[in-house]
């Protein structure tokens, strides 16, 4: 473990209706889930407040990619979103592929017997955790952080 930077981090799944956060310890052994936030105007105060919570040393945020490596519809959504939390938590945050990290926590679901309507509250989270795992996971392994670290512009508010 030795190129990996210890410390919390957030995990967070942007989806159009609903925002799946987690986050995992400081040695990055575990990602949970923490909590599914309405995808409306309050939620990126919502996740400052859990940036302030949590004190992560930066938030992982999933970048919807198809499996061709190509942007889809949601991925410059996922761009702005992450840029707005980095602006307003002023925590490095970092994008991150998170292909069939939906797909991966729907299968996770079904196999521990939930049904899809069932768990449509925290299929978000789930995924977040995913893509939280697999990103620490990758860190430690190859001791490099993945992907991308969001630069913001200083006369961006």
């Amino acid at each position: 473990m030795s190129g990996f930077r210890r410390g919390v981090r957030l995990g967070i799944d942007v989806g159009r209706s609903r925002v799946g956060v987690s986050r995992c310890d400081p040695d990055g052994l575990l990602a949970v889930p923490v909590e599914t936030v309405p995808r409306d105007d309050a939620s990126v105060v919502r996740l400052h407040e859990l940036a302030v919570e949590h004190e992560p040393v930066e938030i992982v945020v999933g970048l919807p990619i198809n499996l061709r490596g190509e942007d889809t519809a949601s991925t410059q959504d996922a761009r702005d979103f992450a840029a707005a939390v980095a602006r307003r938590t002023r925590v490095p945050v970092r994008l991150v592929d998170e292909r069939l990290s939906t797909v991966t926590a729907h299968a996770a679901l079904r196999a521990s017997g939930r049904t899809q309507r069932g768990s449509r509250g925290i299929v978000d989270q789930v995924a977040a955790v995913v893509l939280l795992q697999q990103a620490v996971d990758i860190e430690k392994s190859t001791g490099t952080p993945t992907g991308t670290l969001i630069t913001l512009d200083e006369e961006t508010p």
